[in-house]
């Protein structure tokens, strides 16, 4: 089929890599510019690079224009793939091709609609996150879905790896998605939206740490925000203080949320949880801490022994 790819960052250039390589025909790329906004910046591989290295039309846009729309019907595909394309499509292109339009969401949807599905399954305590290909539709991500591939959240796994193991799943999603299509057997199954969850966009509050969250819960939120994104934060004696690697106590610990308490193994346990008063909560054991000039300690070595708090404010 000839297809016009809409797409951005490493989601977008792993998709146009599949298609290259595919018997599809990609008559034109659309992608967003280059930025360094901090998310953006982050699985950077550059979509207009790949498609300019094998000699396929490019456009760059924010949104799309009435020029651009134009530009796709010259193009005259016979379906559009999108993946990670930013800003919302309206009717007029997404309805354009004789096969509509195919968009990749990284998550398990009804579950899981908008932005940083991965991490907000980790955060959520979700038990798997994985990949769907989509009918576009007028509202964001809940259009019928043709194909889905999951991906188990492990007790130790990161956001990261579960990024990148979401990431490997698209030739194969994307290319079964397209073989159904091409031959006229798809079946596609309209979302049971009464299941559906919406996340917003994440920003640096949303990385703080509430040390009422149970412990568990905690473990996972540091997970989520593994590096290359912004860590778990708290603040101690009036400077933030980024939490990278932590565990849940063996223990059982009360007291006050937050209270820096006592050594447990390697590492530095913090009180935690709901009714942390009445001694029924594991504490979250800090193991690796990064101060703001990007030094990273020990929690042993930053916290030679107990005592004050971690606050959500400095």
């Amino acid at each position: 089929m000839r297809v016009v790819m809409f797409g951005y960052q490493t989601w977008g250039h792993k998709t146009l890599e599949a298609l290259i390589g595919s018997d599809h025909e990609v008559a034109l790329v659309v992608t967003h510019p280059a930025s360094e906004q901090r998310y953006e910046s982050i699985w950077a591989d550059s979509v207009e690079d790949l498609a300019r290295s094998n000699g396929i039309d490019v456009e760059l846009a924010q949104r799309p224009t009435p020029e651009l729309i134009e530009r796709v019907k010259l193009a005259e595909p016979d379906i559009i793939v999108a993946n990670n394309w930013r800003t919302w499509l309206p009717r007029e292109l997404f309805d354009l091709p004789p096969h509509g339009t195919l968009n990749l969401h990284d998550s398990l949807l009804p579950r899981f609609t908008g932005f940083s599905p991965v991490i907000w399954s980790m955060i959520s305590g979700a038990t798997e996150t994985g990949l769907t290909a989509h009918r576009m539709d007028d509202d964001l991500d809940t259009g019928d879905v043709l194909v889905q591939k999951a991906v188990p959240i492990g007790p130790t796994d990161t956001a990261t790896e579960l990024v990148g193991a979401t990431i490997d799943l698209i030739p194969d999603v994307l290319l079964d998605a397209l073989a159904q299509i091409e031959s006229g057997t798809a079946t596609w199954t309209p979302q049971n939206l009464e299941e559906r969850t919406f996340f917003h966009k994440r920003s640096e509050r949303d990385s703080l740490i509430d040390w009422t969250w149970p412990a568990k819960d905690l473990d996972r939120f540091v997970r989520a925000l593994s590096d290359p994104y912004p860590n778990a934060y708290t603040f101690v004696r009036g400077q933030r203080l980024r939490i990278t690697k932590a565990r849940v106590s063996r223990g059982i610990y009360g007291g006050t949320p937050g209270r820096i308490f006592i050594k447990e193994g390697d590492g530095m346990v913090i009180v935690a949880g709901p009714n942390a008063h009445r001694g029924q909560n594991h504490g979250l054991v800090l193991e690796r801490v990064r101060t703001d000039d990007d030094v990273e300690h020990n929690a042993l070595d930053f916290f030679p022994h107990g005592g004050g708090y971690l606050t959500d404010e400095a």
